[in-house]
């Protein structure tokens, strides 16, 4: 499931004992150039994440923990390229495919339903990626950028004088 993303690490329910598991995601460079490519940015300078992975319910995980990083990316006024910092917290509960949706959430629109545990395990590197993804700006504007539009002429602003430009000035 996860054969396309630059990234990945599997956990499986199997190996997470009792009183949980701590994870650790710190990708090399070259690993952090694929995931700019993929996610879109000019580069990943930094990215780690610090997972805590423990059994929930009969044959369910949760996953929490905190994901910290800097992306490059170009800004929307400027278009000079600066780096932004990444910070999202991370809470996920896993369930096996296939778990009944409870009765009471079905007609709760705020209910999130539970993310899947695919074959016995979870992808925790598929997982802070999302993350990531979702903590990129992606309407990234540098510190102390300002859009200022261009100074216009009230007068040129006006339809009729767009019609009288392209009427000439014939009448004179």
């Amino acid at each position: 499931m996860t054969d396309h993303l630059p990234f990945s690490q599997s956990v499986s329910l199997a190996e997470v004992p009792p009183h949980g598991l701590d994870v650790r995601i710190a990708p090399a460079e070259a690993v952090r150039e694929s995931l700019a490519k993929h996610l879109g940015v000019l580069a990943v300078p930094s990215f780690a994440a610090r997972l805590h992975v423990a059994p929930e319910g009969r044959d369910g995980l949760r996953v929490t923990g905190t994901l910290e990083a800097s992306v490059v990316q170009v800004c929307g006024v400027t278009l000079e390229p600066f780096e932004a910092p990444v910070k999202e917290v991370v809470d996920v509960h896993f369930v096996p495919a296939g778990t009944p949706v409870p009765p009471e959430a079905e007609d709760d629109e705020t209910y999130e339903p539970p993310d899947e545990i695919d074959n016995g395990s979870i992808d925790v590197g598929a997982l802070a990626m999302e993350f990531l993804a979702l903590g990129i700006d992606p309407y990234p504007r540098k510190p102390g950028a300002v859009f200022e539009p261009p100074a216009e002429d009230p007068a040129a602003a006006s339809p009729f004088s767009a019609l009288a430009r392209l009427k000439g000035d014939d009448d004179a």
